[in-house]
């Protein structure tokens, strides 16, 4: 009976050494996100339900009630947890070998190629690159963690990261960037390749708004959905998300223009509607990134008698004079008069996931809260 692993150590030799040797096996790996506290971390372990915890010494602790897995399994992923408890994504070898083939087609493979992972593999843009590299032969560094001065280093030519370091990085040295996570900077470097995904779908399935080689993308209802070899089998539950015909709802909404090209609008529970008016998170955060004062900015829809919802910004700066009405008029210099923020609330940092994307659950609390 094949088991699903638990491997709880950050990224490195030591991780893919581990995870080479659990497939050896038969079995399937979970990679644990070994920053969670210590309630969290069993939180997530019983939800998975690995059979056996192996540590960064390389010690393996067998966990009772561990369920087993289906013959083809590969990898069990949690999602972010960005918004109420994680799920586990099954992906199976096919499909982890479906994307790194398609992915591998589309940035091309030149002589001399070579992976850098530097983010967490608990999340799947992390983890990808690794099982992406050794699925396509790809020599491969594995840092422990992101770390500004040993990326620097590296004589890798290809690597996956997130909006929020590229200031830190020369991305020039790089033939290829993969940016996942939250939304991509608008005036990114040409070899920064933007990219749609989940873990649902085993990493990012449409670069630069284009769906990868055997990957099908619809509208339905305002609705995108995708078909391809490389998502998921079913949850950790064993419910299958997926159409009867494959087709999986992303829960996020968006339109495709008529050369095939993907617009991501957001997740179908972050649109604030607001005096009747649809307003989207992430478009009026792209305005605000772009103000001289704004380090870190996050909206949301604060519950509001005459509007319905307010749009309300939370803000990060480096002027404390900065003032609603200046930063109202940013965004109406861009967007439409509704889009401008009802509200600023000022705040030390905003809550994101280790890939960069806003905790959008937990906006509402600091607004709420005192100051």
């Amino acid at each position: 009976m094949r088991q699903l692993v638990a491997l709880a150590m950050p990224s490195g030799p030591a991780f893919v050494d581990a995870l080479q040797r659990v497939w050896a096996d038969g079995d399937a790996v979970f990679p644990l996100d070994v920053r969670l506290p210590p309630p969290a971390r069993e939180r997530v372990l019983r939800a998975m339900a690995p059979s056996e915890v192996i540590d960064e010494s390389g010690n393996r602790t067998s966990i009772p009630g561990g369920r087993p897995v289906e013959p083809g399994d590969a990898l069990v992923v949690a999602t972010s947890g960005s918004t109420g408890e994680p799920k586990g994504v099954v992906l199976t070898h096919d499909a982890v070998a479906a994307s790194a083939r398609a992915t591998t087609t589309r940035i091309g493979r030149e002589s001399g190629d070579h992976w850098l992972a530097c983010l967490p593999v608990a999340h799947i843009g992390g983890l990808s690159v690794i099982t992406r590299a050794l699925s396509m032969d790809i020599p491969l560094t594995a840092l422990p963690r992101f770390d500004a001065d040993l990326v620097a280093a590296s004589n890798a030519t290809l690597v996956s990261l997130v909006a929020s370091v590229l200031p830190r990085v020369d991305t020039s040295r790089f033939r290829r960037v993969v940016l996942g996570g939250s939304r991509p900077p608008a005036d990114r470097p040409a070899n920064c390749l933007a990219t749609y995904g989940m873990t649902e779908t085993g990493s990012g399935i449409v670069y630069e708004g284009f769906a990868l080689d055997g990957v099908s993308v619809r509208i339905v209802d305002g609705e995108i959905q995708v078909r391809g070899p490389m998502l998921l089998r079913s949850y950790r539950s064993g419910i299958d998300p997926k159409s009867i015909d494959g087709w999986l709802p992303t829960g996020d909404l968006g339109s495709l223009g008529r050369d095939g090209c993907l617009s991501v609008f957001g997740r179908r529970g972050d649109l604030i509607i607001t005096g009747g008016e649809n307003v989207w998170p992430e478009a009026v955060e792209a305005v605000l990134a772009r103000h001289p004062s704004v380090i870190d900015v996050a909206i949301t829809g604060i519950a509001d008698p005459t509007w319905g919802h307010a749009v309300t910004a939370l803000v990060v700066t480096g002027d404390a004079s900065v003032s609603l009405g200046e930063l109202r008029d940013w965004v109406r210099s861009e967007l439409p008069a509704f889009c401008a923020p009802h509200a600023v609330h000022r705040v030390t940092a905003i809550p994101r996931t280790a890939l960069g994307k806003i905790r959008r659950g937990e906006l509402a609390a600091l607004v709420s809260a005192p100051r």
